[in-house]
């Protein structure tokens, strides 16, 4: 019997989170996170010229894959990123595109 290196529960956590990644919407929302730091879902919806239901379901797999942070203030709900998680995740040369002014 071969034994694996490394479990399967941590090879499906990263499959979740590079499928999170792998839709320019989501790539597009990343980006407008980082450079506006926590946004409302309704400027989110402006920003990107999506509809609300497509939005919702972009942020919902986002947020599945702990790649950004919800906070509900009053009635609305609004998004950051995870820094350390997507910083984690990204190689030096995409990190420089979603995070242009930081060394990594």
């Amino acid at each position: 019997m071969k034994v694996s290196l490394i479990q399967e529960d941590v090879l499906s956590l990263y499959e979740q989170k590079f499928k999170a990644l792998s839709d320019k919407n989501r790539l597009r929302i990343i980006y407008e996170l980082n450079q506006r730091g926590k946004v409302c879902v309704c400027d989110l919806t402006d920003m990107l010229e999506l509809p609300q239901s497509k939005l919702s379901y972009h942020l919902k797999m986002l947020l599945d894959a702990n790649i950004i942070l919800m906070e509900r203030i009053g009635k609305w709900n609004y998004y950051q990123l995870n820094d350390e998680e997507i910083k984690g995740l990204l190689s030096e040369k995409l990190c420089c595109v979603f995070y242009p002014n930081t060394k990594t």
